[in-house]
Parts: structure tokens; C-alpha cells; sequence
């Protein structure tokens, strides 16, 4: 059975710096590709950025030069690495990740179950 765990959210003020992670857990998957998103109050969820492996990465205009995504395959760990935070980051991030199964060579994706960041000015 997989499990998903996100951690690293908290409050943090402007221009601060939040390492958020999302650890995968179980037997016989490799962590392929990850996408972070966001979901404001009273807004859409929103992608913040997205990488796979042999991929190139993209990130939200918003985001660029500020979040770096990376993922450690030995570690099955998926990071976002955010700096220079604004008041308008304030958000639940949320992960979404490509598992690699072994047993099935199948990809699937999961969400894990989201952490609040919130940025005071």
C-alpha cells in the first residue's frame, strides 16, 4: 500500500524562505514526476510547477525565479523549494505525483493530502 505524506508548510514572513516535501512510501514504486499545486481561499487550484524525469521543468509565471521543484528518486522525495515569498503565495499547496509500479510497469498518479503556507507582511 502507498502512502503519501506532505510536510514543510507553516507560517513565514514575506521575503522568507519554505521547503515543502511530499515522501512516498511502499513497496515497489519509484517517484517519476511531481507537480505542486496551490489553492488559494475563494480561488481555483493552480499549478505551480511540474517535473518529470528526463523532462524539462515548468514553472508558473507567478513562480519563476523565486520556487525550485526537484524530486530525490533514492529517497522516493518530491521538494519545492520557495523563496522570496510574497503575501499572495498564501495557499494550501498540494502534491501531485507520478509513481512508477515495478510489479505492473504502469505510472499512476497521487495527491497527497495538501499543508497550508501561509506568508504575513
Amino acid at each position: 500500500q502507498v502512502q503519501l505524506v506532505e510536510s514543510g508548510g507553516g507560517l513565514v514572513q514575506a521575503v522568507g524562505s519554505l521547503r515543502l516535501a511530499c515522501a512516498a512510501s511502499g513497496i515497489g514504486i519509484s517517484m517519476n514526476a511531481m507537480g505542486w499545486y496551490r489553492q488559494a481561499p475563494r480561488k481555483q487550484r493552480e499549478l505551480v510547477a511540474a517535473f518529470s524525469i528526463g523532462c524539462s521543468t515548468d514553472y508558473a509565471d507567478s513562480v519563476k525565479g523565486r520556487f525550485t521543484i526537484s524530486i530525490d528518486t533514492a529517497k522516493n522525495t518530491g521538494y519545492l523549494r520557495m523563496n522570496s515569498l510574497k503575501p499572495e503565495d498564501t495557499a494550501v499547496y498540494y502534491c501531485n505525483v507520478g509513481l512508477y509500479y515495478r510489479d505492473t510497469r504502469t505510472t499512476r498518479f497521487a495527491w497527497g493530502q495538501g499543508t497550508q503556507v501561509t506568508v504575513s507582511s
